[in-house]
């Protein structure tokens, strides 16, 4: 009778041991399984990402175009005003410098002074 208790809780333990392998295996496929779910969710946030990230770089690459021609356009616009200015003004200015040329001269010199002064520092 020992021996059949034996063989008897032998086979308890085997059972045991079938049964718990099959839950270890059927754990490790649900892990599995879980693995690859969690890997498509991060992967589908990553792609979203990445996709706003690449519509907000647009959106900045557009404003910043849309500025560089507004700025264009603004130093075309003062570039135009001053040459006509410049040139509304050429000729009172070579009159004045006709009639007084040492004070001419002396403006020039000052304002070249002031200018050297201011750039050096």
């Amino acid at each position: 009778m020992a021996a059949t208790a034996k063989a008897a809780a032998n086979s308890n333990i085997d059972a045991k041991l079938a049964a718990l392998r099959t839950d270890l295996e059927t754990l490790q496929k649900d892990i599995k399984g879980l693995a690859g779910e969690v890997g498509g969710v991060a992967s589908n946030r990553a792609n979203e990402a990445l996709r706003s990230a690449e519509k907000l770089a647009e959106r900045a690459y557009d404003l910043a175009e849309e500025t560089a021609n507004q700025a264009t356009a603004y130093g075309a616009k003062a570039a135009e005003d001053i040459e006509a200015w410049t040139n509304e003004n050429a000729e009172t200015l070579r009159e004045t410098v006709r009639e007084q040329p040492l004070t001419s001269l002396a403006v020039a010199v000052g304002a070249g002074a002031f200018l050297a002064l201011l750039l050096r520092r």
